[in-house]
């Protein structure tokens, strides 16, 4: 059942944003994901899990793992890169909202939508480089990854990265996994050297600064 509108605060806030200049908000700590292109081998368990925490129907998917090939033998390749939400550190969905909707935690840099304010607009759709938020026509509303926020707040994993059985997919605070001094299994020592920003075909980071770092192949590292 879709959750009902909250009239008195969308006009409170439509009122706020029309006086207010937006200024992203500067996280304590600013958590993000990490995946390894290389070692992933594209079981979509990561997909399903989350498809099942947030109850999505048939279509949307908050989390996408994409199949990369190319060359020409004897020269082929093949990597998986996996994206969902990158909570990017200035989002161009949330300025986008005319209800204020789309907010960003202060604690840890979660982007995430407040469904009583959401009114269907789908400018945060179009506004989105990563095409994160996906509309629900059921409901009337957008939705995208939130990181499993409850499961953050209760001291847990998301669900996808609970899910994967290569443990290529994880979560932390996105200045550690960038200079490697995060200890995780989604790489190891010698992967650090390949740690990117972007991989091919990825929209440019510079746009919204996403929390998202990867083990590149050869043939997708970008920077």
């Amino acid at each position: 059942m879709a959750n009902k509108l909250n009239v008195a605060k969308i006009k409170e806030n439509i009122k706020r944003l029309k006086r207010e200049t937006y200024v992203p908000v500067k996280p304590d700590m600013q958590m993000g994901f990490v995946h390894n292109n290389v070692d992933c081998i594209g079981c979509r368990a990561c997909e399903i899990a989350c498809k099942d925490k947030n109850g999505l129907m048939p279509g949307p998917r908050f989390r996408r793992v994409m199949y990369v090939e190319g060359g020409s033998y004897p020269q082929v390749y093949a990597y998986k890169v996996n994206m969902s939400c990158n909570h990017c550190m200035e989002p161009a969905c949330l300025p986008s909202c005319p209800t204020g909707a789309i907010f960003k935690r202060k604690k840890d840099g979660i982007v995430d939508i407040d469904s009583t304010l959401c009114i269907g607009c789908r400018k945060c759709e179009a506004a989105c480089p990563f095409g994160a938020p996906q509309f629900d026509p059921v409901e009337n509303v957008v939705k995208k990854c939130n990181m499993c926020v409850d499961e953050m707040d209760a001291g847990r994993r998301p669900y996808c990265v609970m899910a994967c059985m290569m443990r290529v997919l994880d979560i932390g605070p996105i200045d550690r996994i960038a200079d490697g001094s995060y200890d995780t299994k989604a790489y190891g020592e010698a992967d650090k050297v390949n740690i990117v920003r972007q991989v091919k075909s990825m929209a440019d980071p510079e746009l919204t600064n996403p929390s998202i770092r990867f083990v590149a192949h050869s043939q997708g590292k970008v920077k």
